[in-house]
């Protein structure tokens, strides 16, 4: 299958995504829009950057227009379900692409915006409603928006969304949609958690896997350099003198470390801008804009906003924390060599992340490649995978001395991360 013109979607469709120049569907694109078009549940599994959007918009779109369905205001026929408010974004703009010469309307609703422009929008009656969890919760109480006309019901990037806490939402939300339905999950792993959701949600579906969910993308450089923590700012440094990066993004684990990477290297005279859940919306979108148009030369982000930076031409990724979680670091480097393109993914690693990193390699089933040409490099660093995650700390003194024992996340911290999280997308 070499054309877009094989996999029998409507002309219109076609036209439009001739207008794109998209000539050749991805592998996800060519297993996905057959079965979907035929009606059928699908579980796909796919790396970040393969087309994972177009294969679920696509087809569905497809559907839509043979139906020519008038929707009433607050009851859409489909709902696409996203984590964050950039994925949210970046598919209704897709859907209006792919869309362009359809009699199809669309909005999109996330939380931190106003809430009344969305709110105007559903009751002028949408076909496609693509949304974060916590914002269509919240419009459903306020009664502006009705799930039972729901025809497809989408969650894209599901593992994430869990990851994020909003596992209680897509529950209710899923138990809101009428049973007959076609149900689509899409994701870049898959943890036990998603398997339990997919179990829950479909009926018949099938399952498409066009690459191992652990693995990272042949098309991506990968390397990692050992370093002290306090060496990594003037690291980063020298690192963009280097012309070849020409579009970077960093990535660190805080929202807080975000804003200090970003004053460094603005010190130092490189456009850069800090995106994370403290931003405003307009802010973030702003950020996004600048770095895609080149105005900026480096973005620097947290993981709540890796899966909704879709960027071309992203020349590197560079992990300047690296993260806790194995997953977000297949997330985080997805987002260069995105359509197939090439990019290299560059990882800073202290004493404190050593962890961090044999997680990661254990995860993608390979050794990531030491750079040790560099000033900072150390040569080895100690085991650090003994460490144990109960930590011992003593309190009181003399007899009444006693060891305590305490977990690093506590369930009021974990309750703290999911209302965090819902805040911000």
């Amino acid at each position: 299958m070499n054309d877009f013109s094989d996999l029998n979607l409507a002309p219109q469709i076609l036209r439009a995504l001739k207008e794109k120049g998209y000539k050749t569907p991805t592998k996800i694109q060519i297993k996905s829009i057959p079965i979907l078009t035929r009606g059928r549940d699908v579980l796909g599994i796919a790396q970040t950057g393969t087309g994972k959007t177009a294969a679920f918009v696509l087809p569905v779109l497809h559907r839509i227009s043979k139906n020519s369905i008038n929707p009433l205001g607050g009851h859409p026929c489909t709902v696409i379900l996203a984590p964050t408010r950039e994925l949210a974004i970046q598919i209704q703009s897709n859907v209006k692409s792919y869309g362009c010469h359809l009699n199809i309307r669309s909005t999109v609703v996330f939380g931190g915006a106003p809430i009344r422009p969305q709110i105007k929008a559903l009751k002028a009656g949408v076909h496609v409603l693509i949304a974060t969890p916590g914002r269509l919760m919240d419009l459903i109480n306020k009664g502006y928006v009705k799930l039972k006309k729901v025809e497809y019901f989408i969650l894209d990037e599901a593992d994430r969304m869990l990851d994020m806490g909003f596992i209680d939402d897509v529950r209710k939300l899923s138990a809101m949609v009428p049973e007959t339905r076609q149900t689509i999950m899409f994701s870049a792993t898959m943890p036990s958690t998603v398997k339990a959701l997919a179990n829950r949600l479909l009926t018949d579906a099938q399952h498409i896997e066009v690459e191992p969910a652990v693995r990272t993308a042949k098309n991506i450089g990968e390397k990692v350099l050992f370093l002290p923590k306090d060496k990594k700012k003037i690291m980063l440094a020298k690192l963009m003198e280097n012309s070849d990066l020409k579009k970077v993004l960093v990535f660190t684990r805080t929202k807080r470390g975000a804003d200090k990477v970003c004053g460094h290297l603005k010190k130092t005279g490189i456009d850069s801008e800090a995106i994370h859940g403290n931003k405003a919306q307009n802010a973030r979108q702003r950020s996004l804009n600048k770095f895609r148009s080149g105005t900026i030369r480096v973005l620097v982000a947290t993981d709540l906003a890796s899966r909704g930076i879709d960027v071309d031409s992203v020349s590197h990724v560079i992990n300047y924390e690296l993260p806790n979680s194995p997953d977000s670091y297949v997330h985080r480097i997805g987002r260069t060599a995105r359509h197939e393109a090439h990019g290299m993914a560059i990882s800073f690693c202290d004493h404190h992340e050593y962890q961090f990193l044999r997680g990661i390699e254990k995860l993608i089933q390979k050794n990531i490649p030491v750079y040790k040409d560099h000033p900072f490099h150390i040569d080895s660093y100690p085991d650090a995978s003994h460490k144990s995650k109960i930590e011992h700390k003593f309190q009181g003194t003399g007899k009444k001395r006693k060891k305590v024992r305490f977990r690093k996340k506590t369930k009021y911290n974990r309750r703290k991360n999911v209302m965090e999280n819902r805040q911000a997308a």
